[in-house]
């Protein structure tokens, strides 16, 4: 209502930055102008960081980053993928996967989805003990309407 509002009272406006001047109103549409603006989605960036058990070898690891990248990028919500393993050896988080998705909304799917839930329960779980996750907004994606 306050942008219809703010684009009626535009429309009307005659007189711009100085006495007398006037705004150029080439091809200005109020139709078009009252319209609501195009919405822009939160982009979500979530990154977790994994503590793997002592058991669990750099072939292993290895094995995790493949079945990642395999496994999740199946999954519709999830806009792209990244994973790795630790540089440093005296690094606490030695394993990571970071996802991207277009909202919080597809995230949420994300987490209920059936291949998500599976790579947790044999891939994640039997070799880690501890996690941190991070969710972090990103610029604003392409409106969802035209994609």
């Amino acid at each position: 209502m306050e942008y219809e509002a703010l684009m009626l009272q535009i429309a009307r406006s005659k007189t711009g930055r100085g006495a007398g001047s006037e705004l150029p109103w080439h091809g200005f549409n109020l139709r078009t102008s009252l319209e609501p603006p195009i919405s822009f989605t939160l982009m979500v960036h979530h990154i977790v960081l994994y503590k793997l058990n002592s058991e669990v070898t750099p072939a292993r690891v290895e094995a995790m980053m493949m079945n990642a990248r395999m496994q999740l990028l199946k999954i519709p919500e999830v806009l792209s993928i990244k994973c790795g393993k630790r540089i440093d050896p005296e690094m606490d988080w030695p394993f990571f996967i970071a996802i991207d998705f277009e909202s919080m909304d597809k995230y949420a799917i994300f987490r209920e989805d059936s291949i998500y839930v599976k790579f947790m329960e044999e891939v994640i779980k039997p070799n880690t003990k501890d996690s941190l996750v991070l969710d972090f907004e990103m610029d604003p994606g392409k409106d969802v309407r035209f994609s």
